[in-house]
């Protein structure tokens, strides 16, 4: 009999007892009524910033009682202990609030831990440059269905539009529906401000394509470290080493990430990406049962309209990229090794 394949998050990894005794475990938990709410804004090697209602930060700790449920940047959380902010003060972490969505990858498509970016993001800016480094269009395509999946509105951000046109990924992404900000130099346009506010958005990409200058010119406060590109090999050089929601002045949160070189989608099913095209799901009642909308018998094969037509070769192209290696780099002139 095969064994069903079961992906896991940080939620089933077990942590092996100490060797030392340990008190049995009372039934009854603490109610924590005195526990004050608040937002993880960082992580570090289990130790966490959580920022309370009226913007205080606290270093905290995550209580036992939580067993191994994990606590990523972006979670809801109540904390007790001192939650006055002052120095050499620490916080514990003793619930989290249930998640409204979760930005997933793996490190590979056949890798069965799954690692959860962030929490409760709303939106997920792809960033991506026109040059220096060249867009890579097999991560923002992983990106985008990873986003479909998680229930996220996605956008794209396309930098340094002053040295290229970005007319090519506008060309490509245009039929997907997708919004698209461009971005020549360093001042952020106001679309992409407007669209930002209030909103919990969470940025992925390559090294080098701008995520870090990009906050620091929302937030100027936020000094996030940029670096250059690497002139022999196109990428660019990870400045930014730990992810970090930043408070946006015009309201909502904008989360910072390391740069990224492939996006597993080992936690998503193919079947599920059509999903974000209703228009098209509509016309697939006449598929094969387990029908892939990428094969011979495909019910969307019938579609006649130019413009839907656009539209089918984007989901595929989507369907397809969860087919090929993460680790391969995908330009937009072709796919290199």
């Amino acid at each position: 009999m095969t064994r069903k394949h079961h992906l896991l998050d940080e939620d089933d990894v077990r942590v092996r007892p100490g060797r030392g005794k340990s008190r049995p475990r009372s039934k009854d938990r603490p109610e924590h009524s005195d526990a004050i709410p608040g937002i993880v804004v960082t992580v570090d090697r289990g130790r966490f910033t959580v920022e309370l209602d009226d913007g205080t930060p606290i270093y905290s700790v995550k209580a036992r009682e939580l067993g191994r449920k994990g606590i990523v940047v972006g979670d809801r959380v109540d904390i007790v202990g001192d939650t006055s902010g002052d120095t050499d003060t620490q916080g514990r972490i003793v619930r989290r609030h249930e998640r409204h969505s979760t930005l997933r990858r793996t490190a590979e498509d056949t890798d069965p831990v799954e690692r959860i970016i962030v929490a409760n993001a709303t939106r997920l800016a792809v960033v991506t440059s026109t040059v220096d480094p060249e867009p890579r269009i097999g991560l923002i395509d992983r990106a985008l269905v990873a986003a479909y999946d998680a229930g996220i509105e996605p956008m794209l951000v396309l930098t340094k539009t002053d040295l290229k046109p970005a007319d090519e990924l506008v060309g490509l992404y245009g039929p997907l529906d997708v919004p698209l900000h461009l971005i020549a130099g360093k001042k952020v346009p106001d679309d992409l401000r407007a669209a930002l506010a209030g909103e919990m958005t969470v940025l992925v990409g390559h090294s080098g394509v701008g995520k870090s200058t990009l906050v620091n010119n929302l937030v100027p406060s936020a000094d996030r470290s940029t670096g250059v590109v690497n002139v022999v090999t196109g990428k660019g050089r990870h400045t930014s080493t730990s992810v970090e929601a930043i408070h946006l002045p015009q309201g909502g949160w904008i989360i910072d990430t390391p740069g990224i070189r492939s996006f597993g989608l080992a936690h998503v099913d193919p079947a599920r990406v059509i999903k974000a095209f209703p228009d098209l799901d509509a016309l697939t009642s006449g598929c094969p049962r387990g029908c892939t909308h990428d094969e011979e018998e495909c019910a969307l094969n019938d579609v006649t309209s130019p413009e839907m037509g656009v539209r089918v070769d984007s989901l595929r192209r989507l369907i397809r990229s969860r087919s090929v290696s993460p680790d391969e780099e995908f330009t937009a002139g072709g796919r290199t090794q």
